[in-house]
């Protein structure tokens, strides 16, 4: 049997439009679901409602599917047999499906839309509760003017009659103004969610923008990028209709371009800040030599295109009181004070290692970590405590001490006292001629039995004395500051005033100054010290082994490169902060800092209590 289906549509206009097509099968299905024949997207209508079939003799059967019947001629029905040559009508939500049959053709099935009873709608209308309430224009204007009432009128009152409170933002409960809640555009940022209902800790007037002064409220340790002069020259010149804006706002009370509120928005939800993307940075500083002509660093845009290569700041001279910045490109000389070749040390053939075998400390060729070891978090917090500033400040490795990192090799043994030795003291040369100069003061074992005073001839020996000075400690203590003595081995021996000296030991706790760099993120897995640092090449002292530029640029490109396995894209923000250059923005995936990133001892030993 076939059906033909014809769907009849009305456009706004009123104009008819008509659909047809034939389905060659024996039954038919109908209902909401997409999957039926005849697809009626009514809510009236179950996912599948009816069923229309061939019952033989030319006779249609309909069958209700679901749980619900249908209406066909008026009356409602679960089974029902069609004669389509007389016709029918099955009516289900809002369409009239017609049934019929033209002589010997296929089987019509005409579908349309019928419109609302308006005499049926009047009926109802009766019923309904718009009848016993005030028109819509009504009610709308009652609303505005409640809303009008609680939420300007009263926050306004309350705002000029409450009893004036500082800028608290632990006050959240004393003079605070009503419903000014209702007022917000939306949640705040994690950082301030504690503030979530003290408005007044930030909007301190009425209709007026954050201004920089609340922020530093709390914010009172935040250092400024560069003086506020020199930020607003180093801007690039804005658009005309960037100004026009920036003109009308800062006539409504809102700081200017460089506020704290034109890069730090509120109310967006309760995220986390982001890191600014690099071209916040390069709008300033691709051509900011332009505009700085006084600056003495280089333009920079993008990592992996546009950077200056870096400068690292170092002793370049004994006796400095200061280090100075020296760029990589430049002839650089490290004047350190010591005596040190890394490739003797770390070559894995040589004498140096062939005795690191010997030792229990060791076992193995010397490696790096023998040496430099990362901050543990208590040693940091002394570190912090002894010499002040910032945990940001001294690297992620520890100073080498001699006494644990060089004396199972180089040993300050220098006499027997009992069963125990005695050791020089290191770092202070006042210290070590002292040490030195307590050898043969005790009284001297006899060299040759039966003598009793100097003078004497012993029985079959020669003549022997021995008194004055100790002679064999200051010849020790010269010898020791010489090229050729005990110090001499590591330090540089010089003289003052007249006395021998060793050259002062100038070592930076940090290198790289202006940026940020985590050894943790470049570990083992990642690669190893000899992948940067050329220590199995460097045979002087003088050798700094900082990598360059191209070095960094092996793995590191621009933000607009394409991750791969070899490639990260880095942001300036991975190495640079804006308020803080050497502690910028770190993303979820970048390691913390030792102490876990804080910056103050009160936070390091909070944590360690935890």
């Amino acid at each position: 049997m076939a059906f033909l289906i014809r769907t009849i549509d009305f456009t706004s206009s009123g104009r008819e439009i008509v659909r047809d097509r034939t389905v060659d099968q024996s039954e038919v299905t109908i209902g909401r679901a997409s999957e039926n024949d005849i697809h009626l997207p009514d809510l009236a209508v179950e996912q599948h409602h009816v069923r229309l079939k061939d019952a033989g003799g030319g006779v249609l059967g309909a069958e209700a599917i679901g749980g619900l019947g249908f209406d066909i001629d008026g009356r409602t029905e679960k089974n029902a047999e069609i004669d389509p040559n007389i016709g029918a009508e099955i009516s289900l939500g809002s369409s009239r499906l017609a049934i019929s049959r033209d002589a010997d053709g296929p089987v019509q099935i005409v579908i349309k839309q019928v419109e609302k009873d308006e005499g049926a709608s009047d009926a109802l209308q009766g019923f309904a509760l718009a009848s016993a309430l005030p028109s819509k224009r009504s009610m709308a204007w009652v609303l505005s003017l409640a809303i009008l009432v609680l939420l300007l009128t009263v926050p306004i009152f309350t705002h000029l009659t409450r009893d004036p409170v500082e800028n608290d933002p632990e006050n959240i409960g004393e003079g605070q103004v009503l419903f000014d809640a209702s007022w917000s555009s939306g949640e705040l940022s994690m950082g301030h969610h504690d503030l979530e209902d003290n408005c007044e800790a930030c909007h301190v007037t009425p209709f007026v923008s954050v201004q920089d002064e609340t922020c530093l409220t709390c914010h009172e340790e935040l250092g400024d990028h560069a003086a506020m002069p020199r930020l607003k020259d180093g801007m690039p010149a804005l658009s005309q209709g960037d100004a026009i804006q920036w003109s009308i706002a800062e006539t409504l009370g809102k700081e200017g371009p460089l506020g704290c509120v034109s890069c730090h928005s509120e109310h967006e939800g309760p995220v986390k800040l982001e890191a600014s993307d690099e071209q916040f940075c390069s709008d300033c500083h691709n051509e900011l030599d332009a505009r700085l002509t006084d600056v003495s660093f280089g333009n920079a845009s993008d990592f992996g295109k546009k950077h200056p290569q870096f400068r690292p700041q170092f002793y370049t001279a004994h006796f400095d009181e200061e280090p100075k910045r020296v760029s990589l490109d430049d002839t650089v000389v490290e004047r350190s004070g010591l005596i040190f070749p890394h490739d003797t040390h770390v070559s894995e053939n040589g004498g140096v290692a062939r005795m690191a075998i010997s030792l229990d400390q060791y076992g193995a060729p010397l490696e790096c970590g023998d040496c430099h070891s990362e901050w543990s978090d208590e040693a940091l917090i002394v570190k912090v405590a002894e010499d002040g500033g910032r945990p940001s400040q001294y690297g992620d490795f520890a100073p080498v001490e001699m006494e644990p990192a060089c004396e199972a090799c180089h040993s300050l043994v220098f006499d027997r006292a009992g069963p125990n030795f005695r050791s020089l003291r290191h770092g202070d040369v006042d210290d070590l001629m002292a040490d030195l100069a307590t050898m043969n003061r005790g009284p001297s074992r006899p060299r040759v039995e039966g003598r009793n005073r100097p003078g004497q001839f012993a029985r079959g020996g020669r003549y022997y004395s021995n008194f004055g000075r100790p002679m064999s400690a200051y010849i020790a203590i010269n010898r020791a500051l010489e090229p050729t003595g005990v110090c001499g081995e590591c330090h540089i021996p010089t003289s003052t005033g007249g006395r021998r000296d060793l050259i002062p030991v100038n070592l930076p706790d940090r290198f790289l100054m202006q940026g940020h760099f985590t050894h943790e993120a470049h570990g083992d897995d990642v690669a190893e010290c000899t992948d940067c640092h050329a220590t199995d090449t460097s045979s002087e002292a003088t050798d700094l082994l900082i990598p360059d530029l191209d070095s960094c640029r092996d793995c590191h490109q621009g933000e607009s490169a394409m991750k791969t396995e070899e490639i990260l894209p880095s942001s300036c923000a991975m190495c640079h902060g804006y308020h803080t250059p050497t502690m910028p923005w770190r993303p979820e995936d970048h390691p913390d800092q030792p102490g876990g990133g804080m910056d103050n001892v009160a936070a390091i030993l909070s944590s360690l209590r935890r």
